[in-house]
């Protein structure tokens, strides 16, 4: 087994979603960011539209304990399924997996 360096990490995905299905890709992608939630490694997840793209672009920001938790699940046959679910709303995106340098809490006011 691969060792990965200790810490949380910070999986940056883009995706980019077929026009006209952004409504099902955000509910599709709500059911299984609460499965994902129920996972012991992960931290938390943030879906974000892009506003800036004549496209649909989505991004979506999830932290996980460390690499190796997060990596297990990746492989795991339950998320192949979930991006099989996916996998026709998609038409293109990138996965940057980031190390968590600084985390600081904005004041809410």
């Amino acid at each position: 087994m691969t060792q990965y360096a200790r810490g949380p990490v910070r999986v940056v995905l883009r995706m980019e979603i077929v026009p006209g299905r952004e409504a099902e890709f955000e509910a599709v992608w709500l059911e299984i960011g609460r499965i994902i939630a129920r996972q012991p490694a992960n931290r938390g997840q943030v879906l974000a539209r892009d506003e800036e793209q004549e496209r649909p672009v989505y991004h979506v920001f999830t932290d996980w304990a460390d690499e190796a938790g997060f990596r297990a699940f990746e492989l795991s046959p339950e998320h192949v399924e979930h991006r099989r679910r996916l996998a026709p709303l998609r038409t293109g995106g990138t996965m940057t997996v980031t190390r968590i340098v600084h985390d600081l809490t904005g004041r809410y006011t």
